[in-house]
């Protein structure tokens, strides 16, 4: 980002209405709603009034999306594509991949439970000495 960009951008926000981002990606609201029919990975929230709520990764995507076509001049399809390929990697996780996770998971609660089963003994047998030499 250059340096007055980010003056414009404080890094203390959360948030960014849809008049603040046009102002920052220097485009018109109607094109940022446009992208957002056309591109699925951008999808700001709507706060309780309905108006659109930017986040900061929402910004950078939006500030990628006009560079790839203003300045690399892709296609609206070549830019879905690009993001396409990125974004299914990124986010989808497959059903195998969960169940290992779960499996590994129950594997090491089982070596917990086993530990604490294993320390409780020790702590019994030790207790039951010490009761019998004060007998």
């Amino acid at each position: 980002m250059g340096s007055s960009l980010r003056k414009r951008v404080s890094s203390d926000r959360l948030f960014y209405k849809i008049g603040e981002i046009s102002n920052i990606a220097k485009i018109e609201p109607h094109v940022l709603r446009y992208w957002e029919s056309e591109f699925p990975f951008l999808k700001p929230r709507k706060n309780k009034t309905g108006q659109r709520v930017y986040t900061r990764k929402d910004l950078e995507l939006v500030l990628q999306i006009k560079n790839l076509l203003y300045k690399e001049k892709y296609t609206i399809a070549g830019v879905r594509k690009k993001f396409g390929d990125n974004t299914i990697r990124k986010n989808s996780v497959s059903l195998q991949t969960i169940q290992e996770i779960r499996k590994k998971l129950k594997d090491i609660l089982n070596t917990l439970n086993k530990n604490i089963v294993s320390q409780n003994s020790q702590v019994s047998t030790e207790t039951k000495k010490k009761s019998q030499l004060h007998l």
